[in-house]
């Protein structure tokens, strides 16, 4: 009895090491990286992923043979506010295209078929990798039916300037986001001019000094 006890024990534990195992967490390594994973929808002649940056272009993938195409001064952002952009061009039956939005890019991608496609698709819903917090925005994990994705969300632009976490569930079959649990802000910064700054409320709570009171004038010591 003891040893069957013993066997069912070993075979519990050996399953949630499986299952936990199965979940563990895995880091987006950098934007770049999970563009550069992107399998495209269609059969293409080839495709460049381009990186533009302060006007200059960088081509950091090339995908078959490449024919000359014309630079493109705009592109998609994967991150807000940056100062560069990403643009993707190919050839289609001989006919070069460009993609130069996220509406674009999604149609380029198509059927989900990693896990960084299923990231770059919940851009165009404002998700986002987050670069510098990776360790609660870059994050992900499967099973056989979803995509688990730890993504932030610039939720607040005004006073406080707000990134928010969550963890999207992104189904593999249809690519759509089928539940959204919020984590929370990770990261509130404030500047002088909010009216809501916790320290400027904390001044203007502090007891106005009192006024002293007037000295009253001093008697006369000159005798008559």
């Amino acid at each position: 009895m003891k040893k069957i006890i013993t066997k069912l024990s070993l075979l519990i534990i050996f399953t949630l090491g499986i299952s936990v195992f199965a979940q563990e967490k895995k880091q987006f390594s950098s934007i770049s990286n999970v563009l550069k994973r992107i399998i495209p929808s269609d059969d293409v002649d080839f495709w460049v992923l381009n990186y533009n940056q302060y006007g200059k272009d960088q081509e950091i993938k090339i995908s078959g043979t490449k024919k000359d195409y014309t630079p493109q001064f705009s592109g998609f952002d994967m991150f807000p506010d940056e100062d560069s952009f990403y643009y993707i061009v190919y050839s289609k039956g001989g006919k070069i295209n460009y993609v130069t939005d996220l509406t674009g890019l999604k149609t380029f991608i198509g059927k989900l078929d990693n896990a960084e496609e299923a990231a770059i698709s919940a851009t165009i819903d404002g998700y986002m990798i987050d670069e510098e917090f990776k360790d609660v925005a870059g994050n992900y994990f499967d099973d056989k039916n979803n995509y688990y994705l730890e993504m932030g969300k610039l939720t607040s632009k005004e006073c406080p300037y707000q990134k928010t976490h969550y963890v999207l569930a992104v189904n593999k079959a249809s690519g759509k986001i089928t539940d959204v649990e919020d984590n929370g802000p990770y990261i509130e910064l404030y500047n002088k001019k909010c009216t809501n700054n916790p320290r400027l409320l904390k001044i203007e709570k502090k007891e106005e000094p009192k006024d002293e009171p007037k000295k009253k004038p001093a008697k006369s010591t000159k005798r008559k």
